[in-house]
Formats: C-alpha cells, structure tokens, sequence
C-alpha cells in the first residue's frame, strides 16, 4: 500500500511541476533563460594544453614544380591540405618552398618557420631561402611552409586571433605529413625558427613534448598578447583594430593559457638560440630572459650573442649558419 501511495505522490508532484513550467513561464523563454547566454568559445581548441591533445590529422606533401636547380640541391614548390581549425569539416591548402640535396640519400629534413614578412610583397621562400638553401647545399632537406594567406595558399580565417592561432595547427600538420617527402630519412626531425617563426617553434615544442633539435634565430619569446601588442605601432591604424578585438578575445578567454613562457617546462629539445644586440625587431633582453629561462629548467641549450648583428644576423650570418650546422649534426639519430 505505501508503495502505491508513493508512486501516486510522485505522478502528482511529477505533472505539477510539468504544469508549473508550461504556463508560468511564457513559451518563448521556457528553456531556463541563462543558457541562451552562454557564448560560444571556438578558440579554446588552440591553448597549448587543448592542442596537445588534439589529434592533427597527417596529409600529403605534393610537389609542384621545380624553381631552381643548382649543383647540390633542387627548390622546388610544394602544397598540402589540412584541417586548420580542428573541424573535420573544412579542408585549406598551404604552399611553400622545399629544397632537396642531390644524391640518393637519405638525408635529414628541417623545417623552417619563417618571420613576418608583410602579406603584400610576400613571395614563397621569403624569411627562410637563404638559410634553406645553406642546410640543402650541406646535405639536409629543408621544408618552410607559406602559412595561410601567403604565397599560393588559401585565406586565413576571418578572425585575426584564429589566423595566428592556425600557424599552430598548420606547422603541427606538417611535422605529422613528412613521411610522403622523398629521400628523407625518417628518423632525424629538425626545427629552424626565426623571429615569429621562432614564437611558433617554441609553441611547437611545448605542443609536442617531442626533442626536435631546434635553432632560434632572434625568436618572440614574449607572451601572448603582449607578443601582437608590442608591435602594434607599426600598423595603419596604430593598433586600434587589435586592442578591439583583444578586448573582446578576454570576454572570453584566458590569455595565459595560450602564453608559451608558462610552458617552457614541456619543452623537452636541446635548443640554439642566437640574437644580435643591434636588432631592432626583437629586443636582445628577450633571448637573454628566454635564455635564463630555459637554463633554470636545466634544458640542454647553447646561447649565441653577436655584436651589432641585425634581425637577420648579418654581419654574423656565416657564422650563425655554421654553427648551425654543427648543432644539427651533433644531434643527428645517425651520422652519414
């Protein structure tokens, strides 16, 4: 008898409260309204913890055409597709530059991640040509992607934090596609970052976890955002466009947690870091604090500083090269 009294409490109460929700609240706002507020958060994907355990689909390199051919190596372009927002759905090519050794190999690979280089005068190869071409005449294969928006890849993403964001997903795709390159010899994975190309380097490695040797040359170390602010200045508007939309970016979302200084500990590579003291891009204080930071977490680092070296190290540049070389070598799987 109790169990029947109790099963009819509980219908009664059940179709009250039904009763309750259908006609005290109006029909248009019967779903409790605080979830109507809840924003989307589409970027959460792209901190550096999300993306660690995100699973970068691997693609397929495709060579293009051959742009030079000199006694040690050829150039040549190439592309491939990807997935740069994490979708499954969308899929965008990226082009770039790869430079092969002559001979039969097999041969290590860099790759190479370029600085800016403003979009309008942009040509692939621009930021790493020169140093690619170096490494290849010495017996590596070196890969540089154009990223989107550059050479003949396809558009960025409309949001200018998203399109930073998939240099991100775009370089973690490629170190995912590299067994489709010819002649390389699948064991010896090396990395060359310069300026910003050195800031996506750095976030590769804490992603990864993984020891590719990695040569930074004058990298932005600093956090983001004050990595896009400190250069703001240098814009049409004078930055007006970006703090607008940072401050909407921190409505929703935690900057640290896509800040590589507070990550540094994941990194498990032996790194080369260099820098000039007359660069006017990259403030020599930024490498010596980057310097002592990894030092103080007792990763294998050697640190090069050239007086009155630029940006790109000239008046130094042979000498960065080979060492360059010697770094690489030096931590090369298997020598040849």
């Amino acid at each position: 008898m109790k169990r029947i009294l109790s099963a009819i409490f509980i219908f009664v109460l059940g179709a009250g409260s039904v009763y309750l929700l259908l006609n005290f609240f109006p029909k248009e706002t019967q779903a409790p309204p605080f979830i109507n507020q809840i924003k989307p958060r589409p970027l959460d994907k792209y901190t550096i913890e999300n993306l660690s355990y995100s699973d970068i689909p691997m693609s397929q390199i495709e060579i293009a055409e051959t742009v030079k051919d000199e006694v040690g190596f050829s150039s040549l372009t190439f592309s491939f597709n990807l997935d740069p927002a994490l979708t499954g759905k969308e899929k965008k090519k990226v082009t770039g530059l790869l430079n092969i050794p002559k001979g039969e190999g097999p041969f290590p690979l860099v790759v190479m991640f370029r600085g800016y280089v403003d979009q309008e005068i942009y040509k692939t190869g621009d930021g790493t040509k020169r140093a690619g071409e170096y490494f290849a005449s010495n017996g590596y294969i070196t890969i540089a992607p154009d990223f989107l928006g550059y050479g003949g890849s396809d558009a960025e993403a409309g949001s200018i934090f998203e399109s930073r964001f998939q240099t991100y997903t775009t370089a973690l795709t490629l170190l995912k596609s590299l067994d489709s390159i010819d002649k390389w010899d699948k064991k010896n994975t090396l990395i060359w970052g310069h300026s910003n190309g050195g800031q996506i380097a750095l976030t590769v490695l804490e992603v990864t976890q993984q020891p590719y040797p990695t040569v930074l040359w004058a990298p932005v170390s600093k956090p983001f955002p004050y990595s896009i602010l400190y250069y703001t200045d240098e814009s049409e508007d004078r930055g007006k466009l970006i703090r607008r939309e940072l401050a909407k970016f921190e409505e929703l979302y935690d900057p640290d947690l896509y800040a590589i200084d507070l990550n540094y500990h994941k990194i498990k590579a032996p790194i080369e870091l260099h820098q000039g003291t007359n660069d006017d891009a990259v403030p020599a204080i930024w490498s010596e604090e980057l310097a002592n930071s990894l030092l103080n977490l007792k990763l294998d680092l050697n640190y090069y500083v050239y007086q009155k070296a630029d940006h790109n190290l000239n008046l130094s540049w042979d000498v960065v090269v080979a060492r360059n070389i010697v770094f690489f070598h030096k931590h090369l799987t298997n020598t040849f």
